[in-house]
């Protein structure tokens, strides 16, 4: 199966949307699995879509870009991986295999269209100063239409002259190779839920994890079943610490000493 210049074009487009989106509106920003179930959708196999877009958002969970600095685009690498993996047809690994390197490949020009916005920014400034605002006000977009570059150019590369090459790569790789890559495509997600779970508070409420896994792996409860009970006991929580402020409010005692003995 390969790729029509509609697609091409479609698919380019949409990496266009979603820089455009992550840095203005923010309505969707960073979210793999539904950039990877659109790229499914221009490409007639949405399902596969959400299965590719999952596995980048299990592996982004964690992971930001924190102050100034960049890390990989798991979108841009979703709609990649999508794209590979339905016009191959040989799986999440082979999508995963050439997705991911476009996603650190949007990394670098990420620090690139920073460098480049920073300069804008600096000649903004200046005609501000000089009170030039009609210039200024001209210059400024000139900042938003860059932003999407950056998911634009990789994603268009590799959709409109990357099958060929892709195809050669694939073919070459051996069995144990790809193999491989599914084992790494299993770790991942775990490697972000770990670094997920570092920032929550474990000590306090880590039991739950245990009764979350416990339900879904050995009871067989289906996810929404999980996420049920998961917000029913927060509820509880909730209102259960509610009820302890309101009552240090009242007395100005703390409970806590209770709690300890309870």
């Amino acid at each position: 199966m390969g790729l029509t210049g509609m697609q091409v074009i479609l698919i380019s487009v949409l990496a266009y949307l979603y820089m455009l989106d992550r840095y203005t509106t923010q309505f969707f920003n960073k979210v793999p699995l539904l950039w990877g179930f659109l790229t499914g959708l221009i490409l007639g196999d949405a399902h596969n879509g959400l299965i590719v877009g999952a596995q980048l958002q299990l592996m982004s969970l964690g992971v930001a870009n924190l102050g100034g600095s960049s890390m990989p685009d798991y979108t841009v690498a979703s709609i990649i991986s999508v794209a590979v993996s339905i016009t191959t047809g040989k799986g999440t690994a082979a999508g995963l295999a050439i997705g991911l390197p476009v996603g650190m490949l949007a990394m670098n020009i990420d620090i690139l269209i920073k460098l480049l916005n920073s300069g804008i920014a600096r000649r903004a400034k200046t005609l501000a100063d000089e009170k030039k605002f009609g210039r200024m006000r001209c210059l400024i977009p000139v900042s938003t239409f860059i932003f999407g570059l950056e998911g634009m150019v990789p994603v268009a590369l590799a959709v409109a002259f990357g099958k060929p090459v892709v195809e050669s790569v694939l073919n070459f790789m051996p069995t144990w190779f790809t193999v491989g890559l599914n084992v790494a495509g299993g770790l991942l997600p775990a490697i972000g839920m770990a670094m997920l779970l570092a920032y929550m508070p474990m000590n306090k409420y880590g039991y739950w994890i245990i009764i979350g896994f416990t339900l879904a792996a050995f009871l067989k409860m289906p996810v929404l079943g999980v996420a049920l009970f998961g917000i029913a006991a927060a509820v509880h929580l909730f209102k259960s610490e509610s009820s302890k402020n309101a009552m240090v409010a009242q007395t100005g005692v703390s409970t806590e000493g209770d709690m300890e003995d309870e």
